[in-house]
């Protein structure tokens, strides 16, 4: 009976510590018809060193978002001023600028009753314009960052927070050459979920949907490589000064080749500009979750039937 407990912890503890989709976490927005959800993975490993890019060191936990945000949830926002298209459904939210991808955060924020994270973000006159905040306002983690309130909970990842839920493997601590796990190029497909895949070398072909964008980074992220570019936060020069500046995108599209989806692939563009090829994820500063008691009974269930199982093969093999 002890190896039987023994054997049940075990497989506990390698299904929660190992595996990084059963820490994702459903957040809900908007009501009734307008309701959309986006799925949160934790990024741990606080304080982990920068990749030889320079990029991915991040002194603090954080989520974000498994997948793209999709044409649906901007939607459902019902958000005057920010439209995307020409996909839709379930296929991510491109031909949107940097601006948009921040009001639809400012929203998620301004929505749930918490601080919106970019200042002064407005739309008049055919165009966007934002302020920066004050060092007393403004995201000191990491260093000062006058884009991002202290108190936001939702904001676009930094370029330092999207490189490591892409590249890090928090299993060694080290970086991976690709968003896939691994450091030979994924395999292009067109769609699915395969390990080792990216939705790349299809161009002309309609993006993927979000949750079928290739395999998994080793957080558990999809997508951040192939199918659409992602805005970053960051500015290009990674100084957050000048909200005019350009801004940095990762990541590669449906028609990238190689290097584009590599951890040395970087691009800019004007935050007032709409890429056709250019989407956008959700981080979050909310506290790491923990699984629903639901989920905890029914692991306890899985997990003591399979170390039961087993410890009656031993014996019968033993008698």
């Amino acid at each position: 009976m002890r190896c039987l407990l023994s054997s049940i912890s075990a497989v506990l503890f390698a299904a929660f510590t190992l595996n990084p989709n059963l820490q994702a976490e459903l957040i809900t927005f908007g009501s009734g018809a307008n309701t959309f959800g986006i799925d949160f993975l934790n990024i741990g490993n606080a304080g982990n060193a920068a990749d030889t890019t320079g990029f991915g060191a991040v002194p603090y936990a954080y989520h974000v978002g498994k997948y793209e945000i999709s044409q649906d949830a901007i939607t459902k926002a019902t958000l005057s001023d920010v439209t995307a298209g020409p996909w839709t459904g379930n296929q991510p939210a491109a031909t949107i600028s940097w601006y948009e991808a921040a009001a639809f955060v400012n929203w998620l924020n301004t929505s749930t009753g918490n601080q919106a994270a970019y200042k002064d973000l407005t739309f008049s006159g055919g165009s966007w314009s934002m302020e920066l905040w004050s060092s007393a306002d403004a995201w000191q983690l990491g260093g000062e960052n006058l884009y991002r309130n202290k108190d936001a909970v939702y904001f676009l990842p930094s370029e330092n927070e999207w490189y490591k839920a892409a590249y890090y493997n928090p299993g060694g601590s080290n970086y991976f050459l690709y968003p896939t796990a691994s450091d030979t190029a994924p395999t292009a497909v067109a769609s699915g979920t395969n390990a080792g895949t990216a939705v790349y070398k299809i161009g002309g072909a309609a993006l993927a949907i979000v949750d079928s964008a290739g395999g998994l980074s080793p957080y558990g992220t999809m997508g951040q490589g192939g199918n659409v570019w992602e805005w970053n936060e960051s500015a290009f020069d990674g100084i957050n000064n000048s909200s005019s500046a350009a801004r940095a995108f990762r990541g590669g599209s449906e028609g990238s080749g190689e290097f584009d989806l590599s951890s040395s692939g970087r691009l800019s563009g004007n935050p007032a500009n709409e890429f056709g090829l250019v989407g956008f994820r959700v981080a979050s500063a909310e506290a790491a979750p923990v699984p629903k008691p639901g989920t905890w009974a029914a692991m306890a269930i899985f997990a003591g039937g399979a170390a039961y199982a087993g410890w009656r093969r031993r014996r019968q093999i033993t008698l």
